[in-house]
């Protein structure tokens, strides 16, 4: 199928929430399209609006499983009151990784490609995966929920050992600006307002 571009931080279409969708509604190809630039991009998740879609949809890897899940329309239907915080990336924030508190275990509801209702309980990593992508679909990044003083830039030294160095928000958003957005007639940083 096709490898679609990857959205990065600073494009509008990251901040703002996925709409539900209709089976019937979703392009021909979409999906594969999307399982496919995961996998190529060697991500572990990733959500519709990643790659300029506001459908509500997301595909991720179920660890030591490898299991692909597509999840259309899915909702958090229940959460452990154990958090757990650990270390994220994101395709749409490359050379970047800070530590982020996740619930451990989450309940999910959603749909699947064929229209069957799912129903998956997810913990640690997988849960993990699934609560970023699910931010993803609300407009919402992990650097919004990151602890600001673990966030670094992953240096790339030809090394096998990976060297970081920290980074602010302010360094984050010039360097994508001039990286990704020199020439955009629109770009935005910040989280979508609540109405």
């Amino acid at each position: 199928m096709a490898i679609l571009p990857v959205l990065k931080y600073g494009h509008p279409i990251l901040r703002q929430p996925a709409q539900p969708v209709q089976l019937m509604d979703i392009p021909p190809n979409f999906i594969q399209d999307m399982v496919d630039t995961m996998i190529e991009r060697d991500g572990a998740g990733l959500a519709a609006n990643q790659v300029g879609s506001l459908q509500k949809i997301l595909v991720a890897v179920e660890p030591n499983k490898d299991k692909i899940h597509v999840l259309i329309n899915p909702v958090i239907a229940g959460y452990s009151e154990k958090m757990e915080s650990d270390t994220e990336g994101c395709l749409s924030l490359p050379r970047l990784q800070a530590r982020v508190d996740r619930h451990y275990k989450i309940v999910v509801q959603a749909l699947t490609p064929e229209g069957e209702k799912v129903e998956i309980q997810a913990r640690g990593l997988f849960a993990r995966i699934l609560q970023h992508e699910m931010d993803h679909l609300n407009g919402v990044l992990y650097i919004d929920r990151a602890d600001l003083d673990t966030l670094v830039w992953l240096l790339d030294t030809g090394d096998k050992e990976v060297e970081t160095k920290p980074a602010t928000i302010a360094e984050i958003q010039q360097e994508y600006k001039k990286r990704y957005h020199h020439d955009a007639p629109q770009i935005t940083f910040a989280p979508a307002k609540k109405a």
